[in-house]
């Protein structure tokens, strides 16, 4: 395995990043990682909280000149992370604020100012190094770690940015809705743009008005690194922007009822990224094209009579796919949900997938889910619904569902909340829906 350059092709005063006007270079990008890495203990692990995205890119690049792993959290919560760097004794957190997490040493990120010298050299990292550790929830709920080198976080940027057309050079400017510590937000707004030499926004915008005013801004083509959930605000909204950039989702299905609504908003193409944490970004699809999801070049699908894994050059062995798939001869292949979501309700099966599809078609919603508790959680074990339609009455929506679903999956109770507690990548942790339920939902399966 050879070494390959810390960052993509940017001439000295091509910007890495900005925000609020402000600019930062590629050879300020480099004094401020140089910097950094000088500054910085000498400890194997590293929790990088950073909440800008260049900021976070900074500290992540030092850290790996250092030699030290970045941990990714699935939860910023204070005790989470210390249990985390008690998992990975001599860990210690890397900042861009005054938050501080009680028995673990801080370093500061900050920038450099005023202009930087251009490198002599720019900095090698080998391509095997680990440089991040990625976690998932266990079977048993303890973090399960999921090494990754430096090749797989930069083939998969380059793989990714090739397949949408962005080369070298472009005038690009990268903005994401979601965040930087998660797989999506990590290969997606901060290892994409920096290999192939675009500018990042290092804000994180969340509300429709402050996407559309990021993006207006944006001299030349623009880039959104988003979710469903962020599309389907900013489509409700009907919100103005310049047409011919490029929307890509990820972490949650996207139906191509709202990809095609939100092509139509944006006047602008959607792309789908799937994939997951143990083997990262695997495939890509045009939403609206259809069901169809093409590998990333250097990524294989490979399907087998007992099991369907992922192989690609930089994973050190086949990744198994939680999810059901069928693939093509060519390659291609098509998803059918994951197996933890299929249920059988009455003798019939159903994926709660498809469930939540439909429940998202129906005018007035703005959010909702499907859920069957588990038998033990003290619940009547039949389908459920949360769902968030200002405006609406469950009767409503119960009648829309009707003239789509079989009676035997339609909700019981079907429940009309403010919100859904969703995390910070959109996504609805099991274990946050069944607590909704037993605040919701009597133990005789009611409204409360």
């Amino acid at each position: 395995m050879h070494d390959t350059p810390l960052i993509g092709p940017y001439n000295s005063d091509d910007a890495v990043a900005w925000q609020r006007g402000q600019t930062r270079t590629a050879r300020q990008f480099l004094a401020d990682v140089t910097a950094l890495a000088e500054s910085l203990p000498d400890r194997p692990t590293v929790l990088n909280l950073a909440d800008n995205r260049y900021a976070f890119l900074v500290g992540f690049a030092a850290a790996i000149l250092r030699g030290q792993l970045t941990l990714l959290p699935q939860r910023r919560a204070p005790e989470a992370l210390r249990r985390l760097a008690g998992d990975y004794p001599g860990s210690y957190v890397l900042t861009d604020h005054d938050d501080r997490i009680e028995g673990l040493d801080a370093v500061p990120i900050v920038s450099t100012g005023g202009a930087a010298p251009w490198p002599k050299s720019i900095p090698l990292v080998p391509l095997n190094q680990v440089v991040a550790i990625a976690f998932t929830s266990g079977s048993t709920g303890h973090p399960v770690p999921n090494k990754k080198t430096w090749g797989a976080l930069t083939g998969v940027a380059r793989a990714t940015g090739a397949r949408l057309g962005i080369k070298g050079g472009d005038r690009i400017g990268v903005v994401a809705t979601v965040p930087h510590q998660h797989m999506f937000g990590l290969e997606a707004s901060v290892m994409l743009p920096l290999m192939h030499g675009v500018a990042m926004y290092a804000g994180r915008p969340l509300f429709p008005a402050d996407i559309g005013n990021v993006l207006a801004d944006i001299a030349g083509r623009w880039m959104l690194i988003t979710t469903p959930l962020h599309l389907r605000a900013c489509v409700a909204e009907r919100m103005h922007v310049p047409a011919g950039g490029l929307i890509l989702s990820a972490t949650a299905p996207l139906g191509r009822t709202l990809a095609q609504e939100a092509e139509r908003v944006f006047q602008s193409e959607v792309h789908e990224i799937f994939g997951f944490a143990e083997a990262g970004s695997v495939a890509e699809r045009r939403t609206v094209d259809g069901d169809r999801w093409t590998p990333l070049e250097g990524v294989c699908v490979v399907q087998d009579r007992d099991s369907c894994t992922v192989r690609a050059w930089y994973l050190p062995e086949p990744v198994p796919v939680p999810d059901r798939v069928t693939v093509e001869s060519g390659g291609a292949f098509f998803l059918y949900g994951r197996e933890a979501e299929q249920v059988n309700v009455a003798g019939h099966r159903v994926s709660l997938g498809d469930l939540n599809q439909t429940l998202l078609r129906i005018d007035g919603v703005q959010d909702g889910i499907f859920f069957l508790p588990d038998e033990d959680a003290g619940l009547v074990t039949r389908l459920m619904a949360f769902v968030v339609a200002p405006g609406k009455t469950s009767e409503e929506i119960q009648r829309a569902l009707r003239a789509h679903l079989d009676p035997v999956f339609l909700p019981r109770p079907l429940v009309c909340v403010p919100s859904l507690p969703r995390n910070a990548t959109g996504k609805l942790p099991r274990e946050a829906v069944q607590e909704l339920a037993r605040q919701w939902v009597g133990e005789d399966g009611h409204g409360v």
